[in-house]
């Protein structure tokens, strides 16, 4: 048997692309493979032989947004030389805006957790992506704790409630709890941050222009480029 040919990096980018689309304006259950090749210009038949399920497709979707996140983080962070700033700019990036489309990456992640519920592989990925986020916190945490900016507190054990409190606060955002919105939602984070490594914060927030790209803005190399 001959080996499979190899899925271009535009062609591939295209199908994640529609995949992205098509899920964040249907939800799994309601996206077929036939919408995802429609919108990206394809077969359904070559969208299967390269991601083999509809779940491969979400997991391989959900990678290439967050691929997207944290090339753009990495030009957002790179030339901040205080690791206060660069934690707050993280958490701000990982907030939700207000409402419509801007929450699809979020929307995304939801899919995720529910499917993640009963396939196993789904889970392994989703564990993966969590390692890699409260990772990426750590880290910043850690130069912070170099330079002496924050106190000495456990990086991952700090990294992992924030993540934490990061996702199900912004469920509440996505949902449109009128308690909880991102301007809410991104004091709270800052604060308990900040508390925590006893350093204000506040003081770091970024400017609105700043806080448009949403964590899955947790956003551009892509996953193609893998």
């Amino acid at each position: 048997m001959g080996s499979r040919p190899k899925l271009t990096r535009q062609r591939r980018m295209e199908i994640l692309e529609a995949a992205v689309e098509m899920i964040v304006e249907r939800g799994l259950p309601e996206t077929r493979v036939a919408d995802v090749a429609e919108r990206a210009g394809t077969s359904a038949a070559l969208v299967l032989y390269y991601f083999d399920s509809k779940d491969r497709l979400l997991t391989e979707a959900l990678s290439y947004v967050e691929d997207r996140f944290y090339l753009q983080a990495f030009h957002d962070l790179t030339g901040i030389d205080s690791a206060s700033e660069r934690l707050a700019v993280l958490i701000a990036r990982s907030c939700p805006p207000s409402g419509g489309d801007a929450n699809g990456d979020w929307r995304l992640w939801f899919e995720l957790w529910t499917r993640a519920l009963r396939d196993p592989e789904t889970a392994r990925k989703r564990a993966a992506l969590d390692r890699r986020w409260r990772a990426t916190i750590a880290d910043v945490v850690r130069d912070g704790q170099r330079s002496g900016e924050f106190a000495s507190v456990d990086a991952d054990d700090l990294a992992l409630e924030l993540a934490s409190l990061i996702d199900g606060l912004a469920i509440q955002v996505v949902l449109e709890d009128p308690e909880v919105g991102p301007d809410r939602m991104r004091r709270t984070c800052l604060d308990a941050a900040g508390r925590a490594l006893e350093r204000d914060l506040s003081a770091f927030d970024p400017a609105p222009s700043a806080r448009t790209a949403p964590r899955t803005a947790r956003a551009h190399v892509s996953a193609a480029e893998e």
